[in-house]
């Protein structure tokens, strides 16, 4: 990665970090990368979630893409994963996408994605971060010009829809949580027609409440309304709708592994699993790993971050992957993670199978996994994982579980965290040692960043 692109696209706390001086530099270079390979005036495209920052990125992007000769179509709100459907139908040759996605109201960030719908790979974004430090000048008459694409929200709905609309033999009960994020103007057109008795929550964004104790980041407060109100499930989207995390009639949590594993088994059953493969994160559960070995399905294992999910996936010809997350791709449907059609194909899974999502979450026995949280300046991150003391430390706990357990810490790719992940057989050697692991991250990071 660079020094603006992380895993998931440029990243930061809007009009501090994010600025619109920085979306402006960023989109005159990228249009100066593009029209290198081109000999015609580029098409782009700008969507949007619904964090109040929008606007002003949106705005500045597209001034940057006119300036160098862009023509620029405005898809307005719409979910991360429409931009790979509308770039096809509308034959544009860059999607931009102004969201950070999970993250808070005051974070936003820039995505993009080639006329193909897969994202940039690394070499294309340093090339444009060059353009962006080399600065690009924009001289001449010949500007973009502006168009609003006002069908683009009803063209993605109909795309998702194509995946087969579930057939329940009797009507579920169903909450559909949106995160007061993009899917609050996409889920009603996606799950129409469904036999079910569907509530859709959190669909008034303000631009300031997208995340904010809603979605697939805040889940048990969904998990409680449904065991409340004697649901059959509820399906969380997060803020711009590329995860999507479900909970079942007990409030549990099914994650993207158990969600992975209902979907790539109902494939396999239909001899629709490419290779019997699927591709996940090293972040995944064991006991999931297990399961699917068991049931005669291999998983090629990835770093964290979609981008090396989806490397995989094209690599060896598998047609499922993704992350615990609930980022989920089904390669044969869309080029990106998509919660919507995730949501949706789980729900025909449940209507063919006849079963309860409850069913599905028991299926899989999770080895006990702690993840943690810490916070530290993006300055010191890849220090603490460097660190000696506490490097010696993370080798003397991964001695302790032997091949019954292992120790992940990873610097994140878009906030300024360190994730500790402690996974093993013995849930009590599992809690202790993470415990003891976040004293230590949290001692060091200080003394770093004093």
């Amino acid at each position: 990665m660079g020094q603006l692109f992380g895993t998931d696209g440029i990243r930061g706390v809007a009009n501090k970090d994010l600025t619109p001086e920085l979306a402006l530099k960023a989109a005159k270079a990228t249009a100066f990368v593009l029209n290198k390979k081109l000999d015609r005036k580029a098409k782009i495209l700008i969507g949007t979630d619904t964090r109040i920052s929008a606007d002003m990125l949106t705005e500045a992007m597209a001034a940057g893409f006119l300036a160098v000769g862009a023509d620029v179509y405005k898809l307005g709100v719409i979910p991360t994963p429409a931009i790979p459907i509308l770039l096809k139908h509308y034959g544009a040759d860059i999607g931009v996408m102004i969201s950070a996605s999970h993250n808070p109201a005051k974070y936003n960030g820039i995505k993009l994605f080639d006329k193909n719908g897969f994202k940039l790979p690394d070499e294309v974004e340093n090339e444009i971060e060059k353009s962006i430090f080399d600065g690009v000048i924009a001289e001449g008459e010949d500007t973009g010009r502006v168009y609003a694409a006002v069908d683009a929200a009803d063209i993605y709905a109909e795309a998702v829809r194509k995946i087969g609309i579930p057939e329940f033999s009797k009507p579920l009960k169903i909450f559909v949580d949106c995160a007061n994020g993009a899917s609050a103007v996409t889920a009603k057109k996606v799950f129409a027609g469904i036999n079910a008795d569907i509530e859709f929550l959190n669909v008034e964004p303000d631009g300031k409440n997208i995340n904010k104790q809603c979605g697939s980041t805040n889940i048990a407060l969904l998990g409680e309304k449904v065991v409340k109100e004697k649901a059959d499930l509820g399906i969380a989207f997060d803020g711009d709708a590329d995860r999507c995390l479900i909970c079942d009639e007990k409030g549990r949590i099914l994650d993207g592994d158990r969600l992975i594993a209902a979907i790539a088994l109902y494939l396999k059953s239909k001899g629709k699993l490419a290779g019997d493969m699927i591709a996940v994160t090293t972040m995944s559960n064991m006991g999931f790993i297990k399961y699917m070995k068991n049931h005669g399905v291999g998983a090629e294992l990835t770093r964290v971050g979609d981008r090396y999910v989806l490397e995989a996936m094209l690599k060896y010809g598998i047609s499922i992957g993704g992350e615990q997350s609930g980022h989920i791709i089904l390669l044969d449907c869309n080029s990106t993670g998509d919660g919507e059609m995730t949501a949706l194909f789980f729900l025909r899974v449940l209507a063919e199978g006849g079963r309860s999502a409850g069913d599905y979450y028991d299926d899989v026995a999770f080895y006990p996994q702690i993840s943690v949280n810490i916070k530290a300046e993006n300055a010191v991150k890849d220090q603490l994982v460097c660190n000696e003391t506490f490097t010696k430390e993370v080798e003397l706990k991964r001695a302790l579980f032997g091949e019954k357990g292992r120790i992940i810490v990873r610097p994140s790719g878009t906030e300024p965290l360190v994730r500790i992940m402690v996974e093993g057989e013995d849930e009590a050697l599992v809690k202790s040692v993470a415990g003891e692991l976040l004293i230590l991250a949290e001692k060091i990071i200080s003394t770093l960043e004093s």
